[in-house]
C-alpha cells in the first residue's frame, strides 16, 4: 500500500495560493486518470484516487482550507492532538500551572495522543495501548442527472475489495458530499471506525439541464405548430406529459410546467422550463415555400422591428 501524503497542496500539483478554479481543474484531470472504474483492479490508482479526492474535499471548502493552513486540521479533517491540548490552555493565567487533564494524566498518554505513538512503560508510566479512532476515507462518486433527482441506490468500490451500499437522496446537488458514519478506516486498540465521505459529482444529461430547483429543457416544434397551435408530449424526470403550444408562438418562448422540477429539501419541486425551438424540414418545401411567399407579399412584416441591434 503506498503511503499516505499529508499534503493535500502536493496531492493535486497545485501552488498553496491557488484559487479555486484551479483546484477544481486539477482534480478533474486527475480524477479522469485515476477514477477506479477506468483502472478496474488497480489498487494503487484507487489509493491515489481517494487521497486527491480527500485532497479535493478538503481544499474545495474554503473553511476547511483555512483551518488546514493555519495548521488546526489535518488532510483528514481531523483535530489536531497538539492543537487541542495547547487551545484549552491559550487564555489561560501565564503563571498558573499547566494540568494534564481530559485524560491526559501523565505525558506517556500527552505525546502518544500528540503524535499518533502508544503509552508505554518506562519513565512515561504504564498505560498500555491507546484506543484511537479510524481514518477517515473518502470517494468521488458519479451519477447521472436522473439519478440525482429521483434518487438511487449505489455502490461504492474498496481498493482492498468490498463494496459501500448507499442512497443517493432525491434532488442531491452536484458536489454535495455525503457522509457514511462508521464507513472508514478500523480504528486502532479497539478505538471506533472513522467515517466515508462520499463527492457526488452530477454527469450532464442530454435532454435536461438543472437550475437550482427548476430543469430547463428544449422542446423541438414544427413551423405549423409554432403558427398554429398544437398538444405536444414532453419528456420530465417521471414521465411524459402533455404540453399545449398556443398559437402564434415564436422560438424561444418559455413556458412553464409547476412542479415538474427537481425536488427540493423541505417538500414539494421546482418548476420545468420548456423552450420551444421552431425546426425546419430538413428538405427544402416548394410548397412551403411558395405559401409563405405569397403571405410575405400581403403581410408585411419586420421581426426586427423594436430590436435593439437594429439602432447600431
Amino acid at each position: 500500500m503506498a503511503q499516505q501524503q499529508h499534503d493535500p497542496y502536493q496531492l493535486l500539483g497545485v501552488a498553496k495560493t491557488a484559487s479555486q478554479d484551479e483546484i477544481k481543474k486539477a482534480y478533474r484531470q486527475l480524477a479522469k486518470k485515476l477514477h477506479p472504474d477506468l483502472n478496474p483492479g488497480d489498487a494503487a490508482k484507487a489509493e491515489q484516487f481517494g487521497q486527491v479526492t480527500a485532497a479535493y474535499d478538503l481544499l474545495s471548502d474554503p473553511e476547511k482550507r483555512r483551518r488546514f493552513d493555519a495548521g488546526e486540521i489535518d488532510i483528514n479533517q481531523q483535530e489536531r492532538p497538539e492543537r487541542q491540548y495547547y487551545r484549552a490552555h491559550a487564555e489561560a493565567d501565564p503563571s498558573a500551572r499547566y494540568e494534564f487533564e481530559g485524560g491526559f494524566d501523565d505525558l506517556g498518554e500527552f505525546f502518544a495522543r500528540a503524535f499518533g505513538g502508544r503509552a508505554s512503560g518506562g519513565s512515561f508510566g504504564e498505560r498500555g495501548s491507546m484506543r484511537m479512532r479510524g481514518q477517515d476515507r473518502h470517494f468521488h462518486l458519479q451519477v447521472s442527472l436522473i439519478e440525482a433527482l429521483t434518487g438511487a441506490k449505489k455502490t461504492v468500490g474498496l481498493p482492498e475489495g468490498g463494496k459501500i451500499a448507499l442512497t443517493i437522496p432525491a434532488g442531491i446537488e452536484d458536489g454535495k458530499t455525503m457522509r457514511l458514519a462508521g464507513k472508514g478506516e478500523p480504528g486502532l486498540n479497539g478505538g471506533p471506525p472513522g467515517d466515508a465521505y462520499v463527492r457526488v459529482e452530477v454527469l450532464p444529461d442530454p435532454v435536461f439541464a438543472r437550475d437550482g430547483d427548476d430543469i430547463k429543457i428544449d422542446l423541438p416544434v414544427g413551423i405549423d405548430e409554432a403558427v398554429l397551435g398544437a398538444t405536444v408530449s414532453v419528456p420530465t424526470i417521471d414521465g411524459r406529459v402533455n404540453l399545449k403550444v398556443p398559437p402564434n408562438s415564436s422560438s424561444g418562448r418559455v413556458m412553464r410546467l409547476k412542479g415538474k422540477g427537481a425536488p427540493k429539501t423541505g417538500g414539494g419541486a421546482g418548476d420545468m422550463l420548456v423552450t420551444l425551438k421552431i425546426v425546419l424540414p430538413p428538405k427544402a418545401d416548394p410548397a412551403l415555400e411558395e405559401a409563405l411567399k405569397a403571405w410575405r407579399e400581403n403581410h408585411p412584416h419586420d421581426p426586427r422591428a423594436g430590436w435593439k441591434g437594429g439602432r447600431r
